[in-house]
């Protein structure tokens, strides 16, 4: 049996053929990494039901990317560049989340992934990264990846994975300010945070960046090779 693969989705408005309605969707990128990488995958929509009833047949949860985490959750007010709120993700999320870690399921959070993993630990937020660093690189232009290099923290977790460097792709504006209880274990080259991870867990690793979308599998063969640890 492969392992089960829950990956998060968003809830919007799609079109496909005649429809144009509400629908659970993730990017099929997501998917195929999951599946190439040996796992079977199951895509999870947002509620609020109780985690444990989907948790007991899950190996492993990708936490996919998205909208802006409403800045309530790390006791901010939204800035104006902060849009797109979806309170049932956060919602749904957060619970999810702090289930899965609590069982110590695998656990890989990708971009707004990532920043739950770091709300949820108690940390925060910079809500709109180009103040802070003075450029568009990581979110160069709508439907643009920006594309950069991240150092990774020797004897880490994401370091035995990719090694010294890996070079990414980003889609993101809000950056880490306070990783809360997370260690930091990666860094772009402009020294914003990019990795963070828990090391007292089986597998708690989240990047800042799209690997899905990339041609190194090496993240999500990690994910799955951890739910036969």
């Amino acid at each position: 049996m492969r392992p089960l693969i829950g990956i998060t989705s968003y809830v919007e408005q799609a079109r496909w053929g005649v429809w144009d309605t509400t629908a659970a969707l993730v990017p099929y990128t997501y998917v195929r990494q999951v599946e190439e990488a040996g796992g079977r995958a199951v895509v999870i929509p947002p509620s609020e039901a109780d985690p444990a009833e989907v948790l007991s047949v899950l190996d492993g949860l990708v936490f996919a990317g998205g909208a802006d985490i409403d800045p309530a959750r790390y006791g901010q007010e939204a800035h104006s560049e902060t849009a797109g709120l979806r309170p049932d993700r956060d919602s749904g999320e957060v619970v999810l989340l702090t289930a899965a870690l609590g069982l110590d399921l695998p656990t890989l959070g990708i971009c707004r992934g990532m920043q739950l993993m770091v709300v949820t630990a108690g940390g925060t937020l910079s809500q709109h990264l180009p103040e802070v660093v003075g450029h568009e690189g990581h979110r160069p232009s709508p439907g643009v990846y920006g594309e950069h290099s991240v150092r990774l923290w020797p004897g880490s977790r994401v370091q035995g994975i990719l090694g010294d460097t890996a070079h990414v792709r980003s889609y993101h504006h809000q950056g880490v300010v306070d990783p809360g209880s997370l260690a930091v274990t990666g860094w772009a080259d402009d020294d914003t945070i990019e990795v963070v991870e828990d090391p007292s867990r089986r597998f708690a690793l989240g990047v800042l960046w799209h690997p899905e979308v990339g041609d190194d599998p090496r993240l999500f063969d990690a994910l799955v090779s951890a739910t036969r640890a």
